[in-house]
C-alpha cells in the first residue's frame, strides 16, 4: 500500500494563506469539530475507571513533545541515529521483533516498500523514539526531555507519545504498532474505499460537502471527515463512490479564506490520497477486535506526563481507558486541530517535533507563528 498520509498533509502551499488569529484563549470550536468529538466519545465502563482517569484533568502545556504519523516517512531516515548508541540499539531490538532489517528499509528503501502501511508505521515509531535518544545525547538534551509536560502524536504518533511517556515499553509498543499496521492494511483490502485531502475550506464547509455527497450514495459509500488537521486542511474518508462525489462537488463549495498570494490552482484544492482505504472511519472496524485482543495482553501504566488522545483531544491516565481509546482510534476522526488549539489555550510556548519530517511543525506554525518549535530528526 502506498503512503497513507503524505498527500493528506500537503502543507507546502499553506504558508501562502494568511494565518488564523493567534490569540491563545479564544479559539472557536467549529460545529463539525464538536459534532465529531461528541460522537466519538469512548465509554470507559465503571465509575472507578472514570475517577482513575482524572489525574491529568488540569494539565499544563508549556513544553510539548510532538510525534509524527504515517506519511512522515522518507528514505534515508534512521541513518543519523546510528551515531548514538542508545538510538542504534532501538533499531537492533526492532529487527528482532519485526523479523527483518528495519534500518535497511529506512535508509535505502525502496520508497514503495517503506511507504506500505505495514512497514511505515513501525519505521516511524522506531525512528521517532530514536530521535528522543539523539536529543538525549546532546548537551542539555536530558534537561529538555525532563521539561516536557505534555506529549501528543498524530494518529500512529499517539503510540510513540505513550511509549515516550512510559505508558508501555518500547518493545510492547512496537508489537502493537506492527499489529496495527497489519490490521489496518487487511481492513483496507476488504473494502472499496478511499481518502481525499481538501485544502482551502473550513471544517463546516467540508462537513456540508460530506452531507451533500451522502445524499447521493448508499450506506456503503458514505463519507466523513477523518482527519481534522488544521484550519483549511482536512481529509475525508469513505466509500469509493462517495469519494468520487466529493471530488466532483468540491469546487462548488467556495473557500472562505484570505489568501496572501494569488495561486495558479483552483481553491478548494482536492487531491486523492495514495492510501489503501478509508482510515479513521468505520471501514477500519475489522481492525478494532484485533487491537483489542493485543491491548488486553499488554501492560499499560499511567503515563508520567499527559498524552493527548486523537479520539477526544483529552489526556487519559487509566490503563483500561487508554486501551479502549487506542482500539477505537483507527475508526475515529483524528482531532489534531482541537488538540493543538487546546495546547495553545493552555499556554504552549515551546514544542519539539521528534522523528522524520516536519509536517507537525508546519501545522503548529500555521495555527500560531509565535510558538517556538524545533525538529529533532534521526
Amino acid at each position: 500500500m502506498a503512503s497513507a498520509f503524505t498527500a493528506l498533509l500537503p502543507l507546502a502551499p499553506l504558508h501562502r494563506i494568511s494565518p488564523v488569529n493567534s490569540a491563545r484563549r479564544s479559539f472557536p470550536c467549529p460545529r463539525s469539530l464538536w459534532r465529531s468529538r461528541v460522537s466519538m466519545s469512548v465509554s470507559v465502563g465503571s465509575r472507578s475507571s472514570v475517577a482513575n482517569d482524572a489525574l491529568f484533568q488540569d494539565y499544563k502545556s508549556s513544553t510539548a513533545f510532538l510525534f509524527p504519523g504515517q506519511g512522515a516517512q522518507t528514505v534515508g531516515m534512521g541513518i543519523e541515529a546510528q551515531n548514538v548508541k542508545a538510538a542504534a540499539e532501538l533499531f537492533r531490538k526492532a529487527n528482532e521483533i519485526l523479523g527483518f532489517d528495519l534500518l535497511d528499509v529506512c535508509a535505502n528503501g525502496p520508497k514503495e516498500k517503506l511507504d506500505s502501511t505495514v512497514i511505515s508505521q513501525p519505521a516511524i515509531y522506531v525512528t521517532s523514539l530514536a530521535a528522543v535518544e539523539v536529543l538525549r545525547a546532546r548537551e542539555g538534551g536530558q534537561n529538555i526531555i525532563d521539561s516536557a509536560d505534555v506529549a501528543c502524536g498524530l494518529s500512529l504518533g499517539e503510540y510513540t507519545a505513550l511509549a515516550f511517556a512510559g505508558a508501555f515499553s518500547f518493545e510492547d509498543g512496537l508489537k502493537l504498532v506492527k499489529l496495527r499496521g497489519e490490521a489496518m492494511q487487511d481492513a483496507a483490502d476488504a473494502a472499496n474505499s478511499a481518502m481525499v485531502s481538501i485544502i482551502g475550506l473550513d471544517s463546516d464547509k467540508v462537513q456540508l460537502l460530506c452531507d451533500a455527497c451522502n445524499e447521493e450514495v448508499d450506506e456503503q459509500n458514505k463519507v466523513q471527515i477523518a482527519n481534522f488537521l488544521c484550519t483549511g486542511n482536512y481529509a475525508v474518508s469513505g466509500g469509493l463512490k462517495g469519494i468520487e462525489a466529493v471530488e466532483a462537488k468540491a469546487k462548488s463549495f467556495k473557500a472562505r479564506m484570505t489568501f496572501e498570494y494569488s495561486l495558479d490552482i483552483p481553491w478548494p484544492f482536492v487531491v486523492r490520497l495514495a492510501v489503501a482505504g478509508a482510515f479513521h472511519t468505520g471501514f477500519m472496524e475489522p481492525a478494532v477486535s484485533r487491537l483489542e485482543v493485543a491491548l488486553a495482553s499488554t501492560e499499560i501504566r499511567t503515563p508520567r506526563i499527559p498524552v493527548i488522545s486523537n479520539v477526544d483531544a483529552q489526556p487519559h491516565s487509566d490503563a483500561d481507558t487508554i486501551k479502549k481509546i487506542l482500539a477505537r482510534q483507527v475508526t475515529s476522526p483524528v482531532q489534531w486541530e482541537l488538540t493543538v488549539k487546546t495546547l495553545l489555550n493552555k499556554g504552549l510556548k515551546k514544542s519539539y517535533e521528534l522523528g522524520p519530517g516536519k509536517v507537525i511543525a508546519g501545522i503548529v506554525k500555521r495555527m500560531d507563528k509565535s510558538v517556538e518549535i524545533e525538529n529533532i530528526g534521526a
